[in-house]
This record gives structure tokens, sequence and C-alpha cells, in this order.
């Protein structure tokens, strides 16, 4: 994997982003060409045209990262890809639409762009079908020894059969440090040189994956491992990379204080979100006002109660603010006083409340809870203060998801349905950990565009 911007990504989703620029710039020039000399006039230099090129391209593959198009899935299953495709096409159209009116010297003709986008559909899925058995095979995997047998190494020789596993086991020694549940791993004492046994199988990784440490860790062996130039990686590391998410089973708060990350605080950064924050959510509202007032009216009609309602949840260093929402549950949904988890088929949500939590219209008014600097577009979903109380007491390191502004989307959102029990708060929180410890502008971007996949296919809606 690369890491961008302390972002993890894979190789093929790189090579493949690449591949499918080229390609929407070659199928943009071509729409150009095409209706230029369908209509008997010249196209000239390339050079001329490459801003309107180059925003048609961008706009598809914004779409194209949007709906999943880089995923697992999409490579190895042509029709996932084809469905996902069609769609990014589709939410391309808008987005040119909307840009032919904002900037419109910026944008192809709408006669270009249908041109450009026929050719895109067919280009990009040829692409699939042509390379998708090379992205997906073990071209890009790195090759990994794996030093423990026990219960952490069995979680990596788990992870390994996962859809779109970045790695491939060549090797495992069972250091002894626990009972063995990894079948075919070598037993330390017939292991003469971990340097030699690294050149045989031809690692270009070692991941420790031990699960006592005491008396077992060869030091001596991973820094001539390391100093030949073996990448050295701990398993709480490693399963960061991989997962994408802070494995609380194995992290150590020391990884965490020695670690690069958690530097969300920088004053760039911050001045960045903030603005992005003020500018976005002053839009979004002004454009969503009257669906905001249309649904409060029907959620008035359809159930007694208030169209609104504010809650209290908590914020940046545990400070509390009101959040402000459309009601989507009856009014008497907590009659008894106590904060109670919403669950899967909820009997206290309304009928306009399923159809406005499907489609989440009911989150709208929070962006003037991002407007007034309590929330902002991305960070950790905000609990009530009498849910963080209780999870503060039975999940470790609850209380630094804390230590960002907490958002309407998050890294947690994409990554994780809805969650509504103290399991599902403990894997949400390794996602927000995630966060906090890798934050950057590119990373938001990121989940905003990914944010688009969990409207369209109501993931995680409850």
């Amino acid at each position: 994997m690369v890491r961008l911007f302390k972002h993890y990504v894979a190789y093929p989703v790189i090579l493949l982003c690449v591949i499918d620029l080229a390609v929407l710039l070659l199928v943009a020039e071509a729409g150009w060409v095409l209706r230029l000399r369908q209509i008997g006039s010249i196209p000239g230099p390339v050079w001329d045209r490459a801003p309107q090129l180059i925003t048609f391209a961008l706009a598809i593959q914004a779409s194209m990262i949007g709906v999943g198009c880089y995923s697992p899935e999409s490579v190895k299953n042509m029709r996932f890809a084809a469905a996902r495709l069609l769609v990014a096409i589709s939410l391309g159209v808008i987005l040119m639409s909307v840009l032919f009116f904002i900037l419109p010297e910026l944008t192809l003709w709408r006669s270009n762009s249908l041109y450009s986008m026929v050719l895109a559909v067919v280009l990009l899925m040829m692409v699939r079908v042509l390379l998708g058995g090379f992205f997906s095979g073990d071209v890009f995997k790195r090759r990994v020894l794996l030093l423990g047998a026990g219960r952490r190494g069995k979680r990596v020789v788990d992870l390994e059969h996962r859809v779109g596993s970045g790695f491939r086991i060549v090797g495992c020694v069972d250091m002894q440090d626990a009972p063995a549940q990894v079948s075919g791993a070598v037993i330390r004492t017939d292991v003469a040189s971990l340097h030699d046994l690294v050149d045989r199988v031809e690692a270009q990784e070692v991941v420790l994956a031990l699960d006592e440490r005491r008396n077992t860790v060869p030091v001596d062996a991973l820094l001539r491992l390391k100093t030949t130039g073996v990448h050295i990686i701990d398993i709480s590391d490693f399963l960061e990379r991989e997962m994408g998410r802070i494995d609380l089973d194995t992290v150590r708060p020391s990884t965490l204080i020695f670690s690069d990350g958690f530097s969300s605080g920088r004053q760039l950064s911050a001045v960045l979100k903030r603005g992005f924050d003020l500018l976005v959510s002053a839009l979004i509202l002004l454009i969503t006002a009257p669906v905001i007032l249309l649904t409060a009216l029907i959620v008035k009609i359809d159930s007694p109660g208030p169209a609104f309602y504010r809650q209290i949840r908590v914020g940046r260093y545990g400070e509390t603010f009101e959040i402000l929402k459309l009601r989507s549950m009856r009014q008497d949904a907590e009659a008894g006083g106590n904060a109670i988890w919403a669950q899967k088929g909820d009997p206290r949500v309304t009928r306009i409340g399923r159809i406005i939590r499907l489609i989440r219209v009911d989150e709208l008014p929070q962006l003037w809870t991002v407007l007034k600097g309590d929330m902002s577009f991305v960070g950790p979903r905000p609990e009530r203060p009498e849910f963080v109380q209780e999870l503060e007491q039975q999940i470790p390191l609850y209380a630094e998801r804390h230590m960002v502004k907490p958002g309407i989307t998050g890294w947690a959102q994409i990554n994780y349905p809805y969650g509504a029990s103290l399991d599902d708060a403990r894997h949400k929180l390794e996602y927000d950990l995630y966060y906090t410890k890798n934050y950057s502008p590119f990373l938001d971007v990121l989940i905003i565009l990914q944010t688009i996949r969990v409207l369209l296919w109501a993931e995680g809606a409850r």
C-alpha cells in the first residue's frame, strides 16, 4: 500500500485511478473532436481545451470514487462494476450540468459530453474486463512472513482470505508464546536463521504477531533484517493499514503516543476545514431549505408533536452542545426519561420517520449546527452524554474520539453499518480513532465523496 497524506491506499487502486483518468481525458478529447468534425469545424490544438477536458475527467472520476467503483468488489465482479459505473456516469451528468451553469467556460458542450459519456462507459468497462484479473491477482500482494502462530497470528491468517486483501502469507513461525492456532507453522527452534528463512520464502515484510512479548521477541534477528531492507511491522500497525481502523485488541497506548498521528490541530488544516464547513453548510442549507420545510410539515401532519427536536450531544473536548434534527420517532419515544439505543425495526420510528431516515433527510437541520461551529461536516458522530458516560467506562480509549469536532458524516459512517449497541460502539470507535490519528483534508474529501455511496444505497440506515 501507498500512504497518501497519512491514509493508506492500495497499489491496484492507484494504478486503476491513473488508467481511468487517462481514459476519461481520452474520451473527452474524442467527444470534442467527433462533434466538431460533424459540424465541419476544425478542432484546433488540444491545449486550447485542456481545462474543459480536465474538468470532465475529474468530475466523472469523483463520481466513480463516490459510488465505490474502486472497491474490491468492483474489480472482481464485472456485473457489480458495470452497475456502479452506470451510476457514476449518471451522477457525472448531473455534476457536469451544475458546472455548466456555474462555470460554462470550463465545461464541454452538452453534445460533446454526450459522446464522451457513452465512450467512457464502454472504455472504462473494457479496462476492468481486460485488467480485472491483473489487479485482483497476486502481482501487487506483499509477501508476508508471520512471527507468531497464536490468536493474533490467526487473525492475520483470517484477514488474508478477505476480499481485496493486499498481502499473501508465505510462511509462519510459531514463537511458542501461546498455543498454536495456525496450521503449518514452523517451530522457532527449527529455524536456524530468520534471515535465511526470509530469503528462502522471498518475504518482503515480517509481521510481529506475538500474544506474549516477554522473552520471545528475537531482537537481534529483527535488527539484522531491518538493516538489510526487510520491512518489520507490529501487528497493531499492520491491522491499521490493512483494515483502515485502530484495532483495540492489539494496540497499546505507547504505540499511539509515539506514532506520527494526531496532528489534526495544525492551524492550516483547521482553517481550511472551518472554511469548507462554513461555505458548504450555508450553500446546502440555502438549497435544501424548501425540502426541510416541506418535510417538517409532513412530519407534523403524520404524528403528534413538534416537527423538529433538539437533543444534547457531546462534542469536542467533552463539551456538550444542542443538535437539531427533524423528528423521526414518536414524541413519547423516551417517555421514561431514560436514553435508549435505536434498534433495527425500532417500533418508536414513525411512518414518515422511516422514509426520512432511509434517505437521511432528518440529518439536514444539523447543517445549522455545523454553521454555528459546534460540529463539522466530517468527524465522529456525536453521542448523547448518557451513552458517553457508559461507553467511556466500558471501552478503552473512547474519550479520545472527542479530541476532534463531531461530524455529520465520518470514517466510521462510511465503513461500518448503523450501530446501536456496545459492540457496535467499540467497532465504530476503531474507525473514529483511525480518522483522528490520520486526519488530513485529503481524508475529509475521500469521506465526503464516499458518503454518496452510503446515501444512494441507504447503507447503515435504521
